[in-house]
């Protein structure tokens, strides 16, 4: 029998505050706390806890080394998958309860179709590693673009020269929306 020496110690504690370690914060209506073993050692998966306002998205990006959970406490929200398998964008068009499953490695994103969203984002292991779409474009050169699809290397490197960081949370602040 496998023993959780954790969960012997005389110190357990089994409560913690999701809310607390802030991952990511755009601003105070859209933001991303996160609580994992660090904060609570009791568990083996950990959360993010996500609050988004409307129009704003959980950028493209997949994760290399755990399946996501995406849980809706509130509001409305579309997450949309690609099926690496089937080569299918698979969209889904969430309210309060419902779910939808991230694959480990399937490019995924989220956007708040309504104000005061708030998502758990569970995973299946401690320390999910994460790809980001933003860091993916700015990398890659425009004469790489431009061979591998024809794309023209300029109007690439100008596309994306806005860029300048990973995005989390979008679309940039300077969008008029925000303004």
């Amino acid at each position: 029998m496998l023993r959780d020496f954790i969960l012997q110690s005389p110190d357990l504690v089994l409560k913690a505050d999701s809310n607390v370690v802030l991952s990511y914060k755009r601003d105070s209506r859209n933001y991303i706390t996160q609580l994992f073993a660090a904060q609570l050692p009791a568990i083996k998966t950990g959360l993010f806890n996500v609050h988004m306002s409307k129009g704003i998205i959980i950028q493209p990006h997949w994760h290399t080394n755990v399946t996501e959970t995406l849980i809706v406490i509130n509001g409305k929200v579309k997450t949309s998958v690609f099926n690496p398998f089937t080569q299918e964008l698979m969209t889904y068009r969430l309210g309060p309860g419902q779910v939808s499953v991230f694959p480990r490695g399937w490019f995924h994103w989220i956007v708040a179709r309504s104000d005061d969203v708030h998502l758990l984002a569970i995973f299946d292991r401690p320390t999910p590693d994460i790809v980001y779409g933003s860091d993916f474009l700015r990398a890659i050169p425009g004469k790489i673009i431009n061979r591998a699809y024809g794309v023209d290397a300029q109007a690439y490197s100008t596309t994306v020269a806005p860029i300048q960081e990973s995005v989390v949370l979008g679309p940039p602040v300077t969008d008029p929306y925000f303004d």
